[in-house]
C-alpha cells in the first residue's frame, strides 16, 4: 500500500459519490427513504468489487478484465484501513465550535431525553445479549460478542462500526463488523421508513400536530430538497472564521487534528495507568483494548472548554468543522460498505435477521411506550429524534423531528443538541460502546449483562419518577 494508492482510493471515493448523487437525484425512491448518498456509492462501490461484480464474472463467464470487479484491489486495501483512521475525525468534531454548558443547564434543557435515549440505549445491549444468550451462541454458534451488534449497529452507526473493526479482529470475532454495518445499513432505512409512519400515525391520532398543512413527509420532502446532509445541525449565525496567512479550512484540520493528539494523549495515559494497576501481571485488560476514537471526543471536548474559558471561542467556524466531519463520514461510509464482506453476512443471515428483527422491535416498542411516559411536554415530536438516533443516525433522529415539528415549538432540537453531551461520551460510539467487544470478551457476557441491566434498570427510573409525574397530559 503506497501513498499513491492512498490517494487513488480517495478519488475513486469522490467519484462514487458524485455518480450516486446523480443517481439519487434522478431516483425518486432513492429521495423518498432520505438515502444519502454516501450509502448508495458505498453499495455501487460493493457491486463493482470483486464481491458481485468479480462474483458474476467467474460465475457466468465475461472479460478477463472485469474478472476482480471494477475496483482495484489496492483500492479496497486502504478503504479496509481508512474507516478506523477517520473515525477519529467524526469524533474529535463533535463538540468543537459548539458552545459546552453547565450539567445543571444541560439536565434541566435536555434530562427528559437524555433519560429516553440512554434507556433505548441501555435496553439495546439488554436485548442483544439476552438473544445472544439464549439464541445467537447455542443456535447459530456466533460468538457471545455478537450481543454488543444490535447497540453498535443501530445506536452506533456506521462509522462506529466501522470503527470498531479492530476490535473486533483482535478479539478473534472479524464478522462482526460486517454484522454490525449490515445493522446500521437495515436500521438507517427501517429508521426513515418506520419514522415518516409514526409521523403520520401521530398526525392521525391527535398525537402530533403541525403548525404547517399538508401533508407532513411530502412538506418535509419539499424543504429538505434532496439532501437528507442538509438536515444536519446548522449555526448559520456564526461568522465564519477570517482567513487570514492560512485558508481557514487548514486551521480547522488542526483544530481536530489537536483534539485527535488531545485523545491520544490520555489513552496513553489509561494505558500506563491500566498496566501499573489493575491490568499487570496478567491482570483485567480494557482500556488497552478502546480505540481511539471515543477519546478524541473528549479531547475534541477538553479543546473547546480551553477556548471558551480563553475567551477565543470565535477562532471556530462550526460550519466549517461540520463540513471536515462530514466529509470524513462520507469517506467512512463508503469505503466501509465498499468492503463489506458478504460472505460473513451470508452466513450468519439467520443470526442477522434476528439481531435485526429485535433491534427495530426494541426501539420502536421503547419509543412508544416510553417517550409519552417520559418526556413530559410534546413527547413524540422531541422523542423521534432519540428514535430516529436510536435507529443509526443522528441526522435521521433530525429529520423525523423536523417532519414532526417543522416550526420547532416544541424546543425540541434545542434538547436534541444538549443531550448529545450527556449522551454520546458514553453510549452511541461513546466509550461504554468501544469498551463492549472488550469486556464481553473478558467478563463474559452474563456480567455484562447485569452491568447493562443496572443501567438500564436506573435510567428507566430516572425517566419515570423525576421527568414522568411532570407530564402535561398529553394522549398515550
Amino acid at each position: 500500500m503506497t501513498v499513491a494508492d492512498t490517494f487513488t482510493a480517495l478519488l475513486v471515493v469522490g467519484l462514487l459519490l458524485v455518480v450516486a448523487k446523480a443517481v439519487r437525484r434522478r431516483v425518486a425512491l432513492f429521495r423518498a427513504l432520505f438515502l444519502p448518498s454516501s450509502v448508495l456509492a458505498g453499495i455501487l462501490a460493493l457491486l463493482l468489487g470483486p464481491q458481485v461484480t468479480g462474483w458474476a464474472v467467474a460465475t457466468f463467464g465475461g472479460p478477463a478484465w472485469l474478472a476482480g470487479g471494477l475496483i482495484p484491489e489496492p483500492v479496497l486495501d486502504v478503504w479496509a484501513e481508512l474507516p478506523v483512521l477517520l473515525i477519529s475525525v467524526v469524533f474529535a468534531a463533535l463538540f468543537i465550535g459548539k458552545q459546552i454548558p453547565g450539567l445543571g443547564e444541560i439536565w434541566r434543557k435536555a434530562g427528559p431525553q437524555v433519560a429516553l435515549g440512554q434507556t433505548i440505549a441501555w435496553g439495546q445491549y439488554v436485548v442483544g445479549i439476552l438473544l445472544g444468550l439464549a439464541v445467537l451462541t447455542p443456535v447459530f454458534g456466533l460468538d457471545p460478542m455478537a450481543g454488543a451488534l444490535i447497540e453498535i449497529g443501530f445506536e452506533g452507526g456506521h462509522g462506529t462500526a466501522a470503527g470498531l473493526s479492530d476490535t473486533f479482529e483482535e478479539f478473534g470475532f472479524a464478522e462482526g463488523a460486517d454484522l454490525a454495518l449490515g445493522l446500521a445499513t437495515v436500521g438507517l432505512v427501517a429508521g426513515v421508513l418506520l419514522g415518516t409512519v409514526i409521523v403520520n400515525w401521530g398526525v392521525r391520532t391527535g398525537r402530533l400536530r403541525l403548525t404547517e398543512g399538508g401533508d407532513p413527509v411530502s412538506s418535509a420532502r419539499d424543504r429538505s430538497a434532496d439532501n437528507l446532509e442538509e438536515l444536519d445541525e446548522r449555526e448559520p449565525d456564526q461568522p465564519a472564521a477570517e482567513a487570514k496567512s492560512t485558508d481557514p479550512l487548514s486551521i480547522h484540520i488542526g483544530f481536530v487534528a489537536v483534539g485527535i493528539g488531545l485523545g491520544w494523549v490520555l489513552q496513553q495515559g489509561l494505558v500506563v495507568l491500566e498496566q501499573a494497576t489493575w491490568g499487570g501481571a496478567d491482570g483485567f485488560e480494557l482500556l488497552v483494548h478502546i480505540p481511539l476514537f471515543p477519546l478524541a471526543m473528549i479531547g475534541g471536548v477538553v479543546l473547546q472548554l480551553a477556548l471558551d474559558r480563553m475567551d477565543r471561542a470565535e477562532l471556530v467556524d462550526r460550519r466549517l468543522i461540520n463540513r471536515l466531519s462530514g466529509a470524513s463520514l462520507d469517506i467512512i461510509i463508503v469505503a466501509a460498505l465498499g468492503t463489506l464482506s458478504l460472505e460473513a453476512l451470508g452466513g450468519n443471515i439467520g443470526a442477522f435477521t434476528l439481531l435485526a428483527v429485535a433491534g427495530i422491535v426494541w426501539n420502536v416498542g421503547a419509543f412508544l411506550l416510553l417517550a409519552p411516559r417520559i418526556v413530559p411536554d410534546h413527547p413524540y415530536e422531541r422523542g423521534l429524534g432519540d428514535f430516529g438516533q436510536s435507529m443509526g443516525m443522528t441526522v435521521t433522529g433530525l429529520l423525523l423531528m423536523r417532519i414532526a415539528d417543522p416550526a420547532n415549538r416544541s424546543g425540541g432540537l434545542e434538547a436534541f443538541g444538549y443531550k448529545q453531551l450527556m449522551f454520546e461520551p458514553v453510549v452511541g460510539g461513546g466509550l461504554f460502546t468501544a469498551a463492549s467487544v472488550p469486556l464481553i470478551a473478558q467478563l463474559g457476557p452474563g456480567w455484562v449483562l447485569a452491568i447493562t441491566g443496572v443501567a438500564l434498570v436506573v435510567w428507566l427510573a430516572v425517566g419515570l419518577l423525576v421527568f414522568g409525574r411532570q407530564r402535561a397530559g398529553s394522549p398515550a
